[in-house]
């Protein structure tokens, strides 16, 4: 068969956050041969390896799709920057590397909504199987997974354990592991980092599986649209260069190309809402309106205060810090370059009433934007802050057929009223955060939103000009019961209506975790893996879960 004819039993598409487990698991045991195809290159830059270097990655086209949201009517009419992972790791090898699985009632919620079997203690097997963890096994945390886990350089900075200290001052607990039995309250935050180096999945996964004679990666491919036999799907048409290439599948094609690839390769292929494909000059195969509805992302901002003491990041800014950084990187693998400077956290409810963490708190010792491009010229420190269970819904669409063409992503951020409030609470609860006791030697006044901002109009104005996504595009291809008519996969990640045909990533999220979403992604793709192939599941937890005793009454 020649290289622009290839087979295999399963056809992997994207080898990202998802794609890189379901290419290790499927082809464990040697049964099944398994083709993995990514429309990016290799992972070999070093920016993409450091972990403080990973907003340099994620500028850099080679290793990002860079789309663009429509103008954001709750935005200022703002373009907002939606980037996605390109080449080996996806998004695991260009994002901020933080590790949150999310709170235990995330996934129960997902069962609720449709999604049979993916509640917590089901999905709690997973997460272990997957990491290892620096703190060792426990009940809740892995010990011998691909995946390497831990805290970076351990919060050298007084500054993380002042802001964990503020939490605790404002009258919230302390969790000395979010990821374990309690999330909510204030602690050491974790990343997904090996000796030094970027943990994506393309490290912790792929490489040492390629050795294999039954796994085969195809790099620079990238698929246009699916190969349907009526409603069945055989395979994938992809291009390499200007080479036009036919994968065929003799088993299932899987789709792993991501929240915002999966969906659009699913409509380029005719599966969609027959409206939106007519639209694109699509021909409809099988309608099917949920695809490209639901999508959902997080909003944050950058609370940024002054800084008493000359402690920051913002000193270690200049080319000749970043070389001696670097420098230090390169031979010993530590240092500021082995973190991603995220090393404590919080977690908190916006008001009584609300059941578990709705939102989160990334301190950051510096006062920066999340893209590295504008610094504060004195010393600061800042929390990413912003809500975690947003009610605003958007869509993703396809303007033509072409593979080349950007799909239009209307997020619709804040157009819910709820969002807009609970932004408010953010602001006000930080602000009390930052005034408590533990921050006050290093404390010393706002820079942004600043404290002039303070009525609900100035503040609503203030979010709407400054908030920027947290690079969390999910949800556009729900999972969900096969008579809900905006579903687009059952609970085995098969696509409704369709035969031989799967989504496996973020797309297929009911609604997003309460935190990152590269940890809850590895979790399903290892959970779907054992799925797919018809093995027994791993035998579910029973461990117990924190909760408020008085969350109805109470705020902390």
């Amino acid at each position: 068969m020649s290289e622009s004819e290839i087979s295999a039993d399963y056809v992997v598409v994207g080898a990202g956050s998802a794609g890189c487990v379901l290419a290790r698991r499927l082809s464990d045991d040697g049964r099944h041969s398994v083709l993995l195809v990514e429309a990016g290159g290799h992972d070999r830059s070093v920016f993409v390896q450091m972990p403080s270097a990973f907003s340099i990655a994620m500028n850099m086209r080679r290793h990002n799709w860079a789309y663009l949201s429509e103008p954001e009517p709750g935005l200022d009419n703002r373009r907002i920057p939606c980037p996605r992972g390109r080449g080996l790791g996806g998004s695991s090898s260009i994002n901020g590397l933080v590790y949150v699985r999310g709170h235990a009632a995330d996934f129960d919620e997902w069962e609720q909504l449709g999604a049979a079997g993916w509640n917590y203690q089901n999905c709690l097997p997973y997460f272990r199987r997957a990491e290892t963890w620096q703190g060792g096994a426990d009940e809740y945390r892995g010990g011998d997974g691909p995946l390497h886990t831990g805290n970076g350089n351990g919060m050298a900075n007084p500054l993380y354990r002042a802001f964990i200290g503020a939490g605790i001052d404002a009258g919230y607990g302390e969790t000395d592991d979010y990821n374990g039995f309690r999330q909510e309250g204030f602690g050491p935050m974790h990343m997904t980092v090996r000796d030094g180096v970027r943990a994506s999945t393309a490290n912790a996964y792929l490489k040492s599986a390629l050795r294999r004679t039954n796994l085969r990666l195809l790099k620079n491919v990238e698929v246009s649209k699916l190969i349907m036999d009526g409603r069945k799907v055989t395979g994938v048409n992809a291009r390499r260069g200007g080479t036009g290439m036919t994968l065929s599948a003799q088993r299932e094609v899987i789709l792993a190309a991501g929240a915002i690839g999966s969906p659009a390769i699913l409509q380029r292929s005719g599966i969609g809402p027959a409206s939106v494909l007519t639209d694109a000059g699509v021909s409809v195969v099988h309608e099917l309106p949920g695809v490209g509805e639901n999508l959902q992302d997080h909003l944050e901002v950058f609370f940024q205060a002054r800084c008493k003491k000359p402690i920051t990041l913002n000193s270690r800014l200049g080319l000749i810090s970043k070389a001696l950084i670097g420098i230090n990187w390169l031979l010993f693998r530590r240092g500021l370059g082995a973190s991603n400077q995220f090393e404590s956290c919080g977690f908190i409810r916006s008001r009584a009433g609300v059941r578990w963490p709705d939102i989160q708190y990334h301190f950051l010792p510096g006062a920066i934007a999340y893209d590295g491009s504008v610094a504060f010229a004195g010393h600061g420190f800042q929390v990413h802050a912003g809500p975690n269970k947003p009610k605003s819904r958007g869509t993703l669409r396809i303007p033509d057929p072409h593979p080349s063409s950007k799909p239009e992503l209307r997020f619709n951020y804040l157009q819910h009223e709820d969002d807009r409030r609970t932004f408010r609470d953010c602001i006000r609860l930080t602000r009390e955060i930052m005034q408590q006791p533990a921050l006050s030697e290093y404390f010393d006044g706002e820079i942004q939103p600043g404290e002039e901002v303070a009525s609900d109009a100035e503040i609503d104005a203030w979010v709407r000009s400054n908030a920027e996504s947290a690079y969390h595009a999910s949800c556009a291809a729900r999972m969900g019961s096969a008579d809900d008519p905006m579903a687009v996969v059952d609970a085995a990640c098969r696509v409704i209506g369709t035969g031989n045909l799967r989504v496996v990533d973020s797309s297929v999220f009911p609604t997003m975790t309460n935190g990152n979403l590269n940890a809850p992604t590895i979790m399903l793709a290892e959970r779907a893996a054992d799925i797919i192939r018809g093995v027994d599941l791993l035998p579910p937890a029973n461990v117990p879960v924190w909760e408020h005793p008085d969350w109805s009454c109470q705020q902390r």
